[in-house]
């Protein structure tokens, strides 16, 4: 081997946790607790038969949730020795839970965190290190829920299949800066498979980023046929040439250090065992090139030890290392909806119940971890577009659904308990209408509550209907509040207008008021013998499918688009951009014909999630009408036309005496198995100068700017919603159901990395991006259904980001209202 330096490999054995997709879900919990075993039986045998060749072993587990498992069903012996091993080194510890997407919210994802922080400060071995594995980015909360959990290293080794790792370059050290101004220190690394491709593992070695001689014969399985001897003797082959090309290659990259460190696991799968012949084989290398390398295997802290000694003038960065595959979650939209609701459900037990007394812990930890199971980055069977049709790739996907539907039953059970120590009754004949109203958030509200009359109630005798006239009454001050009535499946439905102070409560009853609208014809022109207003009236406020008017709004439609402007009256100036291409809330629909196989066609789109064959559509109107106009909001229905649904329609609310304005994009989407995408327009401004803020997991950024250099600026996956900063106003959009979101032109194009000067990107046409199943192996491919996701337009004065996200996120959470 011709070397120019000496060089000390580090080898980090591991095994990467996919939970569903190369096995069922609960059989990877058995598969990882069990490699624990398995690596503390090897280490048994080299330490109790002195196998000198297998020496050196040393093994990683890649993250925490496999060490907690492992607990939970070992033996004591068996805790007893890989404490002892973690102790002498031979055993590595990780902070990290699990690998994520950024669909976990902060505070569930610090709580699973400070798991492995509880677990150091109980058995005095700190864990220190952590990794992740084939995910493609973090939130730029992460870097402060590792820290502030005592988590100073983190190890990445990400996969650029549909991605790209930051900074514009891998195998090199920086330090992360958080939000709150902590840092971590991260290696930039390999792909976490890529020990195996240089053959550091025997009979796992692979070809899979390496693009050389023996490349195609690895693929068609034809190299390794002659025997033990010779397959050994081709895999030592490899290795050494593999290995001598990259080492110079770094060389004549102007690689800087004499380290350079390598992930491998026991077998080329995810989910992969551990293999005692690595230690072999490294000690044969050693002993082979003595005096050129080093090869030893190590842990997260041994190698992150040697990072902090050998490197120098490591470089720190902040922003956001925003996740190149966040977009599974809308391969998923029904679900999501499920697990969104349930983390607003979480967050609202964390508000009304802060000291945790007067709900359930043990709901509240078993919501936690099965929403972080959810949020996981495992999206389905790997065969899922493919054989759609398999068994595995539906039971999988029904049980990865299980996760987001049993967090929500327990957090909504862990909710049910707070509000009866609340007050909150359940039924019974003949009960008052009586019910209370809270604002759970830390900042004033001026909003509407939704309280219900059963369709089988009576009401002081009276069989209750929407022809029965009520009032409804803050009973703290007798005063009569605004209310709006409608029919729903089972109940009639009563919107109040409350304005509210931070954690105000209020108790408000209804009563009829036996006073019937009789009214006599007007004399003024307004309306027809047929029952149609369409007159203007002189003076008054429009409310027609042409025009509505509030007093904070005017709302003005096009017979051929839709929504054609929404002049905010505070300043008289339109929040729709003058250059968008499709009215707001109207649908984009993307679909690439499949000329090769299902799963090469979606391969070729690399880091676009479409190719330049991509059909485009958007939605046309084919009709307007006023369903709803009461004291509270007058309600628009607009029905379109859209390839790839059946039916696409946005039931708009303005409101009247509230600064806002709600739609509900209502969708049935046909089955289709080419690649797709389908996107809602939301073309807000909060003027030419405008500043957009995200807020995602633990913290709020400015897509384009407020990033690590070479990071993904392609799409974004929100906690809460979008703030657009004017020069004097903010537009808030709330994005409830659907996550993603992405920003300017729709077309496929070259991929450029985040710069961190992006102010054409940040300043561009927002875009929900609510489906899509364009990923080749595990996303989910079947997006048909019905569909309703729901988005509020808020505008307010100027104030900071942070407060302009509280009101974001108590629009999507909401006021409590129960029955008392």
């Amino acid at each position: 081997m011709k070397l120019n330096r000496k060089w000390n490999i580090y080898l980090i054995h591991h095994s990467h946790t996919d939970i569903g997709y190369t096995e069922r879900q609960d059989k990877i919990i058995n598969y990882h607790k069990d490699f624990i075993k398995q690596a503390i039986d090897i280490l048994n045998d080299i330490h109790a038969n002195h196998k000198t060749d297998y020496s050196g072993f040393v093994w990683q587990c890649e993250n925490y949730w496999q060490v907690r498992n492992f607990y939970t069903h070992a033996k004591k012996n068996d805790i007893e020795d890989f404490e002892k091993y973690v102790k002498s080194g031979e055993i590595g510890l990780s902070g990290n839970y699990l690998n994520m997407t950024e669909l976990i919210n902060y505070d569930i994802l610090n709580s699973r965190i400070g798991k492995a922080k509880e677990y150091g400060e109980k058995t005095g071995m700190p864990v220190k290190s952590g990794m992740t594995a084939d995910i493609n980015g973090f939130a730029w909360g992460y870097a402060d829920a590792l820290y502030e959990n005592g988590v100073e290293n983190l190890f990445s080794c990400l996969h650029p299949h549909h991605g790209m790792f930051p900074l514009y370059k891998k195998q090199i050290p920086f330090y992360w800066e958080s939000p709150k101004g902590n840092k971590v220190l991260v290696w930039n690394g390999e792909h976490y498979h890529f020990g195996n491709e240089l053959h550091f593992a025997p009979h796992a070695g692979t070809s899979y980023l390496i693009f050389d001689e023996y490349r195609k014969k690895m693929q068609a399985n034809t190299m390794y046929k002659s025997g033990p001897a010779d397959t050994e003797e081709m895999e030592l082959k490899v290795l050494c040439e593999r290995l001598e090309r990259y080492l110079n290659n770094l060389e004549e990259e102007n690689y800087p250090y004499d380290l350079v460190p390598f992930m491998v696991s026991g077998a080329i799968t995810d989910n992969a065992p551990p293999s005692a012949s690595i230690a072999k084989r490294v000690n044969l290398l050693n002993e082979k090139f003595a005096g050129q390398l080093t090869v030893k295997m190590v842990t997260l802290d041994q190698f992150f030890d040697q990072v902090k000694a050998k490197c120098t003038d490591i470089p720190t960065y902040k922003g956001d290392w925003n996740d190149w595959w966040a977009d599974g979650v809308g391969s998923t939209p029904a679900v999501v909806k499920n697990f969104r609701d349930a983390q607003r459900k979480y967050d609202l037990c964390k508000k009304l119940d802060p000291s945790a007394n007067e709900g359930d812990s043990a709901l509240i930890e078993d919501a936690a971890e099965n929403l972080m199971l959810y949020a996981e980055h495992t999206w389905g069977y790997s065969s899922s577009v493919s054989e759609p049709w398999e068994t595995m790739v539906g039971d999988l996907e029904l049980k990865k659904s299980a996760y987001a539907i049993n967090g929500n039953t327990e957090i909504a059970k862990n909710l049910d308990l707070i509000l009866a120590k609340k007050g909150e009754v359940t039924i019974k004949q003949d009960k008052p209408q009586q019910y209370k109203i809270i604002n759970p958030h830390d900042i004033p509200i001026k909003a509407t509550a939704l309280v219900y009359i059963e369709f089988w109630e009576y009401m002081d005798g009276i069989d209750f209907g929407l022809d029965v006239p009520i009032k409804v009454v803050d009973l703290n001050t007798n005063e009569v509040l605004s209310h709006q009535i409608k029919q729903i499946a089972r109940a009639i439905q009563v919107e109040v207008s409350v304005a509210m102070k931070p954690k105000e409560e209020k108790v408000i009853a209804i009563y009829p008021t036996r006073k019937q609208d009789n009214n006599t014809v007007k004399n003024h022109a307004h309306i027809g013998a047929e029952g149609v207003r369409d007159v203007v009236v002189p003076d008054t406020y429009e409310e027609n499918t042409s025009c509505i008017e509030t007093d904070f709004y005017k709302v003005l439609f096009d017979e051929e688009s839709g929504i054609r402007s929404i002049i905010d009256k505070r300043d008289q100036k339109d929040i729709v951009r003058l250059d968008t291409l499709y009215a707001p809330f109207s649908g984009i629909y993307e679909v690439t014909d499949i000329r090769t196989n299902p799963c090469e066609e979606r391969r070729k789109m690399g880091r676009n999630r479409k190719s330049v064959s991509t059909r485009r559509y958007g939605s046309k109107l084919k009709n307007i009408q006023v369903i709803e106009n009461g004291t509270v909001y007058i309600a628009v229905q607009l029905d379109y036309g859209l390839e790839g649904t059946k039916l696409y329609s946005v039931f708009l609310k303005v409101y009247k005496e509230i600064s806002k304005i709600e739609a509900m994009v209502r969708i049935h989407k046909e089955s289709v198995y080419e690649p797709e995408n389908l996107y809602i327009s939301l073309p807000f401004t909060a003027g030419t100068d405008e500043v957009k803020y995200l807020d995602k997991t633990g913290c709020i950024i400015k897509p384009g700017i407020d990033q690590l250099p070479g990071s993904n600026k392609e799409f974004y996956l929100l906690q809460n919603g979008v703030v657009m900063e004017g020069a004097d106003k903010d537009v808030i959009i709330s994005v409830k159901d659907a996550p993603l979101i992405t920003l300017g032109d729709l077309k496929a194009k070259p991929i450029q990395l985040c710069d961190g000067k992006d102010s054409k990107l940040n300043q561009s046409t927002v875009y929900s991006w609510v489906m899509n199943n364009y990923w080749e192996t595990n996303f989910k491919v079947d997006l048909g259904g019905f569909y309703e996701f729901a988005y509020t337009i808020i505008t307010t004065d100027k104030t900071s980001k942070e407060e302009a996200m509280k009101v974001c996120e108590a629009a999507n959470e909401g006021l409590v209202s129960f029955y008392i």
